[in-house]
């Protein structure tokens, strides 16, 4: 087998330039163990941004992927399979929602969502044709389509793909007050993430969902929650609104709803929003194939037979308490909820990329996101005797 250095020459070689990974090859992975082409092993505390929440190649899934594919793979959405009424079913009892619209993944169950909010707002709502806005939040993270990146305000992300479609309204994150004043007569849709991942795991203040579910409701806003990240157990609830003991009017999901082994992704809505969707309005030729929908329900089932809600709550508490523990005049803040964590570095402390890098010599795969945060979000199947090793890397890593 060729060497790591061989691996990423390769990929640097005959690969767009459109990424820097932590220097690392894996080449094989278990539960939320890791392994490189000369037999190293990590910890992997990132679970490929939180789509490996069950662990990597759990057995259940995998049985499921296997049997499926020796039946069916694929019939494209103009005939039915066997496979994708129980899946919808089983995803709407889960989350507590009516109708499913199946994608692949997670960008495009948002692309989706844009669309069904603005069909409900002409049809339902009576918004003039082409008038429809839709208010998201700054420091976003929704995708990277050329819609989604057009109300992105991360300049990284938006730079040299202009012109961007207009009907977006940004508003300050964890801002009520904003939000209200930005609403308008043709306002369809809030669309924003129970906890902003990529900005750095931004946690909004207690009561922040209900008073945004409130405010929407008022106004006959469409409330979209993202819950690409936050969903399925990762924050100690199956999803993170569910904390707030709301609802929203369209769930946007994906990632850990393949357990790691196939893009899924759905928006997920009520019946009379889904309504205004029919025949021809949208589709995919993946979305919603039989063997997506196999491994999405053995996905589901994992979740549920584990109670990996649970887990991600407690683990979530005592890593974070281990954090906090740290006494490092580098940290200066740990946030998050359920196993969605970050530690916030001093500017004084440098770039995290340099703690990702030792990190990573050091047996633990994390990942920066932006110049001084460094997230941890490992799959909900880990341990405290892994937490504390962890732990112990990282307060090695730091000093």
């Amino acid at each position: 087998m060729p060497t790591s250095q061989e691996f990423m020459k390769i990929e640097s070689k005959y690969g767009a330039h459109n990424y820097h990974p932590i220097p690392v090859v894996i080449c094989k992975a278990r539960g939320i163990h890791v392994w490189d082409p000369e037999g190293r092993k990590y910890m992997d505390m990132l679970s490929s941004y939180s789509a490996l929440n069950q662990g990597h190649c759990h057995p259940k899934i995998l049985k499921a992927a296997n049997q499926q594919m020796k039946l069916v793979t694929l019939t494209s959405r103009a005939f039915y399979n066997d496979k994708l009424g129980p899946f919808m079913k089983l995803l709407t009892e889960v989350s507590g929602m009516d109708v499913v619209l199946p994608m692949n993944t997670g960008a495009e169950a948002v692309e989706t969502g844009i669309k069904l909010a603005r069909k409900w707002g002409y049809k339902k709502k009576g918004i003039p044709e082409n008038k429809a806005e839709i208010i998201v939040c700054e420091q976003n993270f929704h995708g990277r389509t050329t819609t989604i990146v057009g109300f992105s305000s991360d300049f990284g992300s938006r730079d040299g793909f202009g012109p961007f479609p207009a009907g977006f309204k940004a508003i300050p994150y964890n801002d009520t007050k904003a939000l209200e004043a930005a609403i308008t007569p043709n306002t369809a849709a809030f669309l924003v993430e129970p906890i902003q991942g990529e900005a750095g795991v931004i946690v909004p203040s207690p009561g922040y969902l209900k008073e945004i579910r409130r405010i929407c409701t008022r106004n006959n806003v469409l409330l979209m929650l993202d819950e690409v990240q936050t969903g399925f157990c990762r924050t100690g609830k199956m999803f993170c609104f569910q904390h707030d003991g709301i609802k929203p009017d369209i769930l946007l999901v994906g990632k850990a709803l393949g357990g790691g082994v196939m893009p899924v992704s759905a928006a997920i809505a009520s019946k009379d929003v889904m309504s205004v969707m029919t025949p021809g309005d949208h589709g995919s030729t993946f979305g919603g194939n039989p063997l997506a929908c196999a491994v999405a329900t053995a996905s589901l089932e994992v979740l549920l037979e584990e109670r990996l809600d649970r887990r991600a709550a407690e683990m979530g508490e005592y890593f974070m308490e281990k954090l906090r523990s740290i006494k490092n005049r580098k940290i200066c803040d740990v946030r998050g909820k359920g196993l969605l964590i970050a530690i916030q570095l001093t500017k004084e402390a440098g770039p995290a990329r340099q703690y990702t890098e030792a990190l990573k010599d050091n047996g633990l795969l994390a990942k920066e996101t932006h110049e001084t945060t460094i997230r941890f979000a490992p799959p909900l199947v880990i341990t405290k005797k892994e937490i504390d090793r962890a732990v112990r890397i990282i307060t090695r890593v730091l000093k």
